[in-house]
């Protein structure tokens, strides 16, 4: 028996898929009880009066290209929203098995966690150091019922890397107990690498990318989860069979061309020089009291007075992240990276 078959719900091991209809655009299509004329209007490339591709080939293969790993190690989701969930629902048993989350982080795993019925362990993040992983407590928390570790870095709401040695000593630690997922939303606009290049050595890691941030892609929703081929394999069999819609299909391989790739080093580094410039005009504002260092596209700043900040902020057309809900946050608020012109409006909103 494999190692992700002791892992995973029983039931998704011996869950027999549903068979969608074949795949051939080389043969005429009589078998998936589609209507055989286009809709008024469809420009589409394929049609949208027919399914489309489960799991994209070209697109997994340019995905892959794009993040160094081999097509077989990638499944393309509704955005990692739908990774998250997936992953809980075929590892994690109603009220038997536990999900472990390092709060303040990302609130899509707790949810996932609760609407699967699964318990959730909460390890926070260590405050007084620069919210790094308590590993220490992490490893004993990590009981016989959790079968999912959530780490997100760069972090959100906090934008901090959490170490990379730290997060394989995690993982070797917890091999064959449990996976370990890393969610890199943000790891673009980092110094860092993707763990990605560890994954051939940590076959219980898993890495979540997406487009919606570094590539401006997020009305697409589409998201990458990579991970050993096996797990693979089973989030195929839980996974809706026609997930993504044609239209992303065709506009997401169309945007990541060669150009959208030559400019996005560009982008990165406009959003980086932002960053810093943001960083040190918030902490010059009288009404803040610390800005968090970021790896992210984003600032986490703490407030004299959050509440008026943020109806400065609106007062002044501006959007802010009010993040006084997360875990030792009650006077923080978050502030996406915009253009220089929007960043000066909220300055002046908070001089």
């Amino acid at each position: 028996m494999s190692w992700v078959s002791t892992l995973a719900r029983p039931e998704i091991v011996a869950l027999k898929p549903y068979e969608h209809a074949a795949w051939d655009p080389a043969l005429t299509r009589l078998h998936a009880n589609e209507l055989p004329w286009r809709g008024l209007d469809d420009e589409s490339v394929a049609g949208l009066n027919r399914y489309p591709e489960p799991q994209a080939r070209a697109l997994i293969e340019q995905l892959a290209q794009l993040y160094g790993v081999t097509p077989g190690a990638l499944l393309i989701c509704r955005g990692s929203d739908e990774a998250i969930d997936l992953l809980v629902r075929a590892f994690c048993r109603a009220s038997q098995d536990a999900v472990l989350v390092c709060p303040p982080t990302f609130g899509m795993y707790a949810v996932a966690a609760h609407i699967q019925g699964a318990t959730l362990v909460n390890v926070p993040l260590l405050a007084d150091k620069d919210y790094a992983l308590d590993e220490r407590a992490l490893r004993d928390a990590c009981q016989q019922e959790v079968k999912i570790v959530f780490l997100c870095s760069p972090n959100n709401p906090t934008g901090n890397l959490l170490h990379d040695d730290a997060i394989l000593r995690i993982a070797t630690a917890l091999e064959g107990r449990a996976l370990v997922v890393v969610d890199e939303a943000y790891v673009e606009f980092a110094a860092c690498e993707s763990l990605t290049r560890r994954l051939p050595q940590r076959p219980n890691l898993v890495v979540l990318r997406t487009l919606s941030k570094a590539h401006g892609l997020a009305g697409a929703r589409l998201g990458t989860l990579i991970a050993d081929r096996e797990v693979i394999g089973l989030l195929r069999k839980v996974i809706a069979p026609y997930a993504v819609p044609q239209l992303i299909l065709e506009a997401v391989a169309e945007l990541l061309n060669p150009r959208h790739l030559r400019t996005l080093p560009r982008r990165i580094e406009q959003v980086r020089a932002e960053r810093t410039r943001m960083q040190h005009a918030l902490s010059q504002r009288p009404i803040v009291t610390q800005v968090l260092p970021s790896e992210a596209n984003f600032l986490l700043a703490r407030f004299k007075d959050p509440a008026l900040a943020l109806a400065r902020a609106n007062a002044a057309g501006v959007l802010v992240r009010d993040a006084r809900g997360y875990l030792g946050l009650a006077d923080a608020l978050r502030v996406s990276i915009g253009t220089r012109d929007q960043n000066d409006r909220l300055l002046r909103a908070w001089a």
